[in-house]
């Protein structure tokens, strides 16, 4: 069996007192690495920022539809939402404040002649029992495609997502 000395106050003291922390080299190594996480990352946001504005434009376009629908429903009034094409503007009658949307989105409408406004202006009504002129709102953004369907039955808002070939 061994025996072992008690630590002196010089050997705890020694071994308390050892500077603790990075050194500048790990601090340098982190911030390399920081730096290149930094110059990767924004290439793979832009890549998925695309479907995350054309989904949200589309969802946006369906609840102002939407919204349109049931207010035409429920005061049995006649109720239009009218799309400007190149301004990126959505506007519902009864609802105070225009939806704008991205700049970096292409938009594009189909709808009945009798809601067309000229080539940049046009829009879709909803009648008293839930029917619609119909039409459809297409945002491009690179080769991704989201379209608001609106059948001209029913009034049936649909989200349309596919990817051009």
């Amino acid at each position: 069996m061994t025996l072992r000395r008690p630590a002196s106050d010089s050997d705890l003291l020694l071994r308390f007192s050892r500077p603790r922390g990075f050194t500048l080299i790990e601090l340098l190594v982190v911030m390399a690495i920081a730096a290149m996480l930094v110059a990767v990352t924004p290439p793979l946001i832009s890549r998925a920022l695309p479907g995350v504005e054309l989904k949200g434009a589309a969802r946006q376009l369906s609840a102002a539809l939407r919204f349109a629908r049931n207010r035409a429903v429920t005061v049995r009034e006649s109720v239009a939402v009218q799309v400007d094409v190149e301004q990126r503007r959505i506007t519902v009658a009864g609802r105070a404040k225009p939806i704008q949307l991205s700049e970096r989105l292409e938009v594009k409408m189909l709808t009945a002649e009798s809601e067309s406004q000229g080539e940049k202006v046009g829009g879709i009504r909803f009648f008293p029992d839930g029917g619609s002129t119909g039409g459809r709102v297409t945002f491009i953004r690179n080769e991704r495609e989201t379209a608001v369907d609106v059948d001209w039955l029913t009034g049936r808002v649909r989200i349309i997502e596919h990817e051009e070939e």
